[in-house]
């Protein structure tokens, strides 16, 4: 497959604006479609082979329609589609890389999903083969297994384990329960050294506060 490069990557793609719903970089997001206006946006974006740029509203933007927006998203090629009985879409993003938001730009006629000017300049280099690292991967899975039991989310803990660094960071940083402004902090994260460390971090926050809720109670 031909290495992208910035030069192929569109000035104006689609987006969807969607709170909590952050990819990463190789990272893969599953996403249930049924709105008609994000029905047409993977229509129109299988049709011209191009990517949709997933990003979060801003807080206290819900039920807007035209949401203001975080200024960095992420875009998606669609890697895996498929129709549902009752006229919904099941499709798999998986991430290309990140954009600086612009500006919205003019629709096309008869167009109800929003698309906007981007730039993906500072985000260059995720467009290369990641050789990043976790520094300190022995404290994270400590740190990730406590925060696993307080969530009572039970993953297979081996897998886990023997997950590549890319992988188990992306898909953590996308899954945890963690609120729009941490998930921001994660996607505008350098590298995966540095999302490793806010990761890393807002578990042991979360802990903390847990353990303080538990000695009120007693």
């Amino acid at each position: 497959m031909k290495k992208i490069t910035l030069k192929d990557l569109p000035d104006i793609i689609p987006i969807f604006p969607l709170s909590g719903g952050v990819l990463m970089p190789c990272g893969r997001l599953p996403l249930n479609i049924f709105e008609p206006r994000y029905l047409d946006m993977v229509r129109y974006t299988l049709k011209h082979n191009t990517l949709i740029g997933m990003i979060q509203p801003k807080d206290g933007n819900h039920g807007n329609t035209c949401p203001d927006l975080y200024p960095c998203g992420c875009a998606g090629r669609v890697t895996s589609f498929s129709e549902t009985e009752d006229e919904r879409m099941l499709i798999t993003l998986t991430g290309v890389c990140r954009f600086e938001y612009k500006e919205d730009a003019t629709l096309e006629e008869d167009q109800e999903f929003r698309q906007a000017r981007v730039n993906w300049a500072p985000f260059a280099n995720d467009l290369e083969i990641c050789r990043d690292y976790i520094k300190d991967r022995d404290s994270l899975l400590k740190t990730l297994r406590s925060y696993l039991n307080v969530c009572e989310m039970f993953p297979d803990w081996d897998m886990i384990c023997y997950a590549p660094d890319l992988d188990l960071i992306n898909s953590l940083a996308m899954v945890c329960p963690f609120d729009n402004a941490e998930k921001q902090a994660l996607l505008e994260a350098k590298d995966l050294s540095q999302r490793a460390e806010i990761l890393n971090a807002l578990m042991a926050m979360s802990l903390a506060e847990y353990g303080a809720e538990e000695k009120e109670k007693h």
